[in-house]
């Protein structure tokens, strides 16, 4: 009986150990284990990005200049179940066989994130259509729809840039876990520089799908889906008109124009040419032209403006006699004799006639290379200087206060910093201690270890515009959403040459204009202030160069042209950077319509690019 008493009761305390250890793991897996919770859910609905509509991009006057264009991608859940599926009548609205359907099918498994993959992005206007009607048949496809870029004029690809997918890499560096596979980001340009305004912020739509992971409706009426806020358009500092000016007047033409607003730093123009139609390098249209433009031989892809060093030829003329002026070794009156050149041992560097003894204003109207050699002498043999190294490495530091040897900063793709080099490289090549200023004389009219790129070149007349100081360029004014532009391109970066020094150089720049090298070029009732290079070029005709800025009293554009293999910079550069200053303060057209169609006729790309 005690026996039979003790059994039960054994019996029943398995029974309640058992149900109470069942009860324990039931309540783990409902209430603290969520990993079920979220596989039910997983399998119960879905949660589908709503992509923002990106911020539009203006021009300095508000014109529209990026706009966007609604593009669909076929999805396909995975990985990917395909009962009941009516393959062939699907292939004939896609236009593809059986084989890419399987190819394409594979690689979505294959490639899909968060349980879908891309079957083909950018549908075309009659798929997307034909599609929309037989969807209800295609449980397992659906479709996301994104935006692409659109561009109201065919100008300023190297300026505004694209977007494109973004690349693993880009994923793993990402700070803020917005971006999964296949969204779309900027890649060059303002796109990318300003990604976080334009971008927007992304909405979700959650919806009800079946143990097939067929969408089957909205769940909880939508109670949990959010909206996406669209991205902040930004006002570009690039004024849209002179920029498509700009572009005409270098069309069948190598180089390049800049042209910024000194009292800010704003790039007025950014024009590299050859160029190409943005349009072409959208996400829908850019895998058909990169391959064409990637072997175009001008090299449209390649940004000159930005990215092209070289040597400035005489418009380096105006920095040796900034240099010179507040080293104290020439004042403006100081005068060097010419005999059609400048002779140092077996060295003689030609110069074209002229007044045989200029003073300084009087040397840069007229463009002499003695004058300058003489100046670069004199700033380099100052007894304060215990070597010619002492002296060069001081002249170099006035390179840098102008913007040269180095990047900017701005805010376009791939700038490089063009070249003052170190005087380590002069050690290697005529050895430590050996060399002067007789082996880099060249320096002195802007030839030999000197490279500056077309945006640097501006930059000089904008310092010179100011009397002595720069912004950054940069291409942005204003963002929609009251966010001020980066710090960097607010301060104010001093040269160490005195305001007063500038003085004599500009009005011998104005000269340069009424009566010297570019008088071709004036501008009635606008006082330009300008500076002619022809820069030797060993592959070819020389390179025709002008850098000016207008008018000389309150400054509203500087600029600088660079024209390849055309010759004097009074022959091409003046002239364009001239009907482009002429353009932005009057507007209306020109009454230089001869000159105009003369440049705009001419075809300076050499043969063998063509």
């Amino acid at each position: 009986m005690i026996d039979g008493i003790v059994r039960r009761n054994i019996f029943i305390g398995m029974m309640l150990a058992v149900s109470f250890s069942f009860m324990a793991r039931l309540f783990y897996l409902q209430v603290i284990d969520k990993s079920y919770t979220d596989f039910a859910n997983q399998n119960a609905r879905k949660v589908l990005t709503k992509y923002p509509v990106r911020g539009l991009i203006l021009d300095r006057n508000n014109k529209l200049i990026v706009f966007n264009d609604v593009v669909y991608d076929l999805m396909v859940n995975t990985p990917t179940r395909l009962k009941n599926f009516d393959t062939a009548y699907f292939c004939s609205l896609m236009e593809i066989d059986l084989m890419e359907f399987k190819q394409r099918i594979l690689k979505a498994n294959q490639m899909a994130y968060l349980r879908k993959g891309v079957f083909k992005k950018n549908l075309n206007a009659p798929q997307f259509a034909n599609l929309q009607e037989s969807m209800y048949a295609f449980g397992d496809f659906f479709i996301e729809m994104r935006t692409d870029r659109k561009y109201e004029s065919p100008v300023g690809s190297h300026v505004l840039g694209y977007i494109g997918e973004i690349s693993r890499k880009e994923l793993e560096k990402q700070n803020d876990e917005y971006y999964s596979m296949g969204d779309y980001v900027g890649k060059s340009g303002m796109e990318q520089f300003y990604e976080d305004i334009l971008r927007g912020v992304k909405g979700e739509e959650v919806v009800l799908v079946d143990h097939m992971g067929r969408i089957k409706g909205a769940f909880a009426e939508g109670r949990f889906d959010t909206e996406p806020e669209s991205g902040s358009f930004v006002v570009s500092s690039i004024d849209l008109e002179l920029q498509e000016y700009g572009e005409l007047l270098m069309k069948d033409k190598i180089g390049s124009v800049v042209a910024i607003e000194p009292s800010t730093g704003e790039i007025l123009a950014l024009i590299s040419s050859p160029s190409y139609d943005p349009n072409m390098f959208n996400v829908r249209n850019r895998g058909l032209y990169y391959p064409i433009l990637a072997q175009d031989k001008t090299k449209p892809l390649y940004n000159r403006a930005v990215m092209a060093m070289y040597p400035p030829g005489s418009v380096f003329k105006l920095v040796m006699a900034l240099v010179g002026l507040e080293e104290g070794v020439i004042s403006p009156d100081t005068r060097y004799t010419c005999y059609n050149g400048f002779r140092l041992g077996n060295l003689f560097i030609r110069c074209h006639p002229h007044n045989p003894q200029p003073d300084l204003e009087m040397s840069i109207s007229t463009s002499c290379n003695a004058y300058y050699c003489n100046v670069f002498r004199a700033v380099m043999t100052q007894e304060k200087f215990k070597s010619q190294r002492d002296a060069y490495e001081n002249w170099t530091k006035y390179m840098f206060d102008f913007g040269l040897g180095k990047t900017l900063g701005i805010d376009v793709n791939n700038e490089t910093p063009g070249i003052i080099k170190k005087p380590e490289y002069f050690d290697k090549i005529y050895g430590e201690g050996s060399w002067k200023y007789s082996n880099i004389i060249s320096l002195a009219i802007g030839q030999g270890e000197l490279g500056i790129t077309p945006v640097q070149m501006a930059n000089i007349a904008a310092i010179i515009a100011n009397r002595g100081f720069y912004y950054v360029p940069h291409t942005i004014r204003k963002f929609e959403n009251g966010k001020r532009i980066p710090a960097v391109y607010t301060k104010k970066h001093l040269s160490r040459v005195s305001a007063y020094n500038y003085e004599v150089v500009v009005e011998a720049m104005a000269k340069v204009v009424l009566q010297g090298t570019a008088a071709g070029s004036k501008i009635k009732d606008i006082e330009v202030c300008g500076k002619t290079g022809t820069v030797q070029n060993p592959h070819g005709e020389n390179h025709s160069v002008f850098i000016a800025f207008a008018p000389k009293i309150n400054p509203k554009i500087a600029i600088a042209t660079v024209v390849e293999n055309s010759g004097y910079g009074s022959t091409w550069a003046a002239p364009i950077a001239s009907l482009m200053i002429e353009k932005y303060i009057q507007r209306d057209s020109t009454d230089r319509k001869a000159l105009e169609e003369r440049i705009m006729k001419a075809g300076l790309i050499p043969d063998n690019l063509k």
